[in-house]
């Protein structure tokens, strides 16, 4: 068991060591992709990042459906 100064110098060593394996791991890229998708279609649910993409989404895969409020004034 490790007494006084070595006890500190050890705390320390290991406070480093997991501090570097964290700030190691980075950005975790799905999770921040995720985010990212913030509008979702209301027929089949699917994620896009912006308004213009959900537009042209929604136009070439759901002609037949009424267009969502949220896209009424969006230029695709």
């Amino acid at each position: 068991m490790a007494r006084g100064h070595q006890k500190f110098q050890s705390q320390q060593k290991n406070a480093k060591k997991q501090a570097d394996i964290k700030k190691s791991k980075g950005h975790d890229q799905k999770a921040a992709a995720m985010a990212a998708l913030v509008y979702t279609c209301s027929v089949c649910r699917t994620q896009m990042p912006d308004l213009k993409t959900f537009k042209q989404h929604f136009e070439s895969k759901h002609p037949k459906s009424p267009m969502p409020p949220e896209l009424v004034g969006v230029e695709a």
